[in-house]
């Protein structure tokens, strides 16, 4: 029986869909895994204060926006779309290997004191490890979409759609599991000697998962469409307007001696929406933050949900939840509502609106800056105030043997009542008992002095809960939707057939510049408290978005294809006036013969 095509096109797509999203959204889900607890991994395990480990945080996010540009010119110029997704998918896979290796805490701790000896090997292959994440996965970025795309045919414009619509999906499903996993691999006991958090763990997984998604994309290759290197229009454009400006002369248009009327018309629409991309940084540098500034703020906060206990480091998953819920109603119910109203809500008045809200979750942030314990757990330590040696056991960690009158070392334990076990090295009696109950940010030490347990509040717990900040994360989702999902479809629809992938190399590099100004502001900022940090990025961005209000008012949109179809018709005008010249010279039309001995 012949099979079916689906939607009157090629019988592939179907198996393509699988192939291509489970790469992508599985490199995605691995980006969004390390993303999620890196901020962490910076201040706790490496020891860096929060400055330092924003700064860092954010390089590497500006870099993995900022390599994209690469990756799309050595696929369209170099090695196509799908030899650059495997290749560079190898680079991602050993940098998380390399990642996953550099917070093994058991590599340099010799004398076995749970601090490791050598923090800069530490430092030195987390680094590394990085820029080979930074380099795999902004190669990925841009190819894997466009790969997808290229497997369907041009009349099959509802099912690539239906695929982008997919692919989006997929992209948030794969964030909303990250967000939620990562902190449980995290939050494990793992180590040879000594028990630290588990970040070796929340790497190495991600590595695995990277490794089997590219099997999975390379099993299906003899399915795929692979489009030839045609040269990047990307290089194309960007020589085409430095070639103009050397002329010195009226801008574009004296590019026109070496390139065509085509290519300059097509570079003038381009320019046109990259100047709107301008004030767009200061977006992401405030979206961005979700995982780093809000991250940490989210220690300083009491995670306790009653049955349930969250991590700083889950509270991200509110916006994928939020994402996968607001998006269907924001297309199916609220701008049908708005354009019922007769309110004209154009995409970039849509992207403007966006601006604000992010804003004014900044606002909402800052009035949750209270306590000040970065301490993701409870911290226990014991004192032994008996006068023998005792052998102390809380919720299964062995604290050893502790000399009389000697105290232990502070250890992490999640929220709750924990049961000791405590036995007399001298007559080996036993002791039952279970502690009180402590919470986030916390810090006890217990003393043991008899039948009974003794406390000592080191550090007070955290008061401000967590589930304040789902009103922020709620309010910057609104503004994700709004201005995100609004922005990539703009670009999209006013941009060239052949330069869509010249403005989403644009629209990647507008995050790209967005985590500088993070690094900028952290690095220069003399503000000692972080809600002032929040509100000086809220105002930042209010008076960027009233520049972008103004810009947005004088712009006038196009439609590439009636353009596209202008320019098909002028060129054949002026093929049809040479051929008229050529008959009034008494030339003729010219025949084949003819052109192949001007071509020999």
């Amino acid at each position: 029986m012949k099979e079916q095509a689906w939607g009157g096109g090629p019988p592939h797509p179907p198996y393509l869909l699988f192939f291509a999203l489970t790469e992508y959204s599985f490199s995605n889900c691995h980006f969004i895994l390390l993303v999620a607890v890196l901020v962490l991994y910076f201040h706790f395990f490496l020891r860096w204060d929060d400055t330092l480990s924003t700064i860092v945080y954010h390089t590497f996010v500006a870099v993995c926006y900022m390599t994209p540009v690469l990756g799309a010119v050595i696929a369209d110029s170099w090695l196509g779309k799908f030899k650059t997704i495997i290749s560079l998918s190898i680079v991602y896979t050993v940098g998380q290997v390399i990642m996953a290796i550099s917070s093994i805490n058991d590599l340099t701790d010799a004398n076995r004191d749970g601090t490791p000896d050598n923090f800069a090997v530490h430092i030195s292959l987390s680094l590394i490890g990085l820029l080979l994440i930074a380099l795999g996965t902004g190669g990925i970025k841009p190819c894997v979409a466009a790969f997808g795309g290229d497997q369907f045919e041009e009349h099959q414009e509802k099912q690539r759609n239906r695929f982008f619509s997919i692919f989006y999906l997929a992209v948030n499903a794969g964030s909303l599991i990250s967000t939620i996993i990562t902190p449980i691999f995290r939050g494990e006991q793992c180590g040879i000697h000594t028990k630290q958090q588990c970040y070796p763990l929340a790497f190495g997984v991600p590595a695995a998962l990277m490794a089997v998604s590219l099997v999975v994309f390379i099993a299906g290759s003899k399915m795929y469409k692979k489009v030839e290197p045609q040269g990047n229009v990307l290089v194309q454009v960007s020589r085409c307007i430095g070639f103009a400006i050397k002329n010195r002369e009226h801008w574009l248009d004296w590019a026109s001696e070496k390139y065509s009327n085509r290519l300059l018309t097509q570079t003038k629409m381009v320019l046109r929406v990259l100047f709107l991309y301008i004030p767009l940084p200061m977006f992401w540098a405030l979206f961005d933050q979700q995982g780093s500034r809000w991250t940490l703020q989210a220690t300083t906060m009491d995670g306790d949900f009653g049955a349930i206990q969250i991590q700083p480091d889950q509270m991200q998953t509110v916006n994928p939840i939020l994402i996968v819920v607001m998006v269907p109603i924001v297309d199916a119910v609220v701008y049908p509502l708005i354009k019922k109203c007769r309110i004209n809500f154009t995409p970039l008045k849509r992207m403007t609106v966006g601006m604000f809200l992010a804003a004014m979750a900044f606002v909402a942030a800052a009035r949750k800056c209270e306590s000040n314990n970065y301490i993701i757990f409870g911290l226990f330590r014991f004192i032994n105030n008996l006068n023998s040696t005792v052998n102390i056991t809380l919720d299964g960690v062995d604290f050893g043997e502790v000399n009389n009158f000697s105290a232990t070392k502070y250890e992490a334990f999640k929220g709750g009542k924990k049961d000791v076990f405590v036995v007399v090295v001298d007559n080996l009696a036993t002791c039952n008992a279970q502690t009180m109950r402590f919470g986030y940010g916390s810090a006890y030490t217990i003393i043991i002095s008899g039948v009974k347990l003794g406390y000592i509040e080191d550090i007070k717990p955290n008061t401000v809960h967590m589930a304040l900040q789902i009103p922020q994360y709620f309010i910057i989702t609104c503004a994700e939707v709004v201005f995100s999902v609004t922005g990539l479809s703009f670009s999209y629809s006013q941009a060239p057939a052949n330069m869509k992938s010249v403005l989403q190399a644009g629209w990647l590099m507008t995050v790209a510049v967005g985590n500088i100004i993070v690094l900028i502001v952290a690095g220069a900022s003399k503000l000692s408290d972080q809600w002032a940090e929040y509100i000086l990025f809220a105002a930042l961005l209010l008076a960027v978005g009233i520049i972008f209000a103004i810009m947005a008012y004088f712009y006038t949109y196009v439609d590439p294809a009636e353009v596209e179809a202008q320019l098909v018709e002028e060129e054949e005008k002026k093929k049809k006036e040479k051929e008229g010249y050529a008959f009034e010279n008494g030339a003729g039309p010219v025949s084949d013969t003819d052109v192949k001995e001007i071509q020999f």
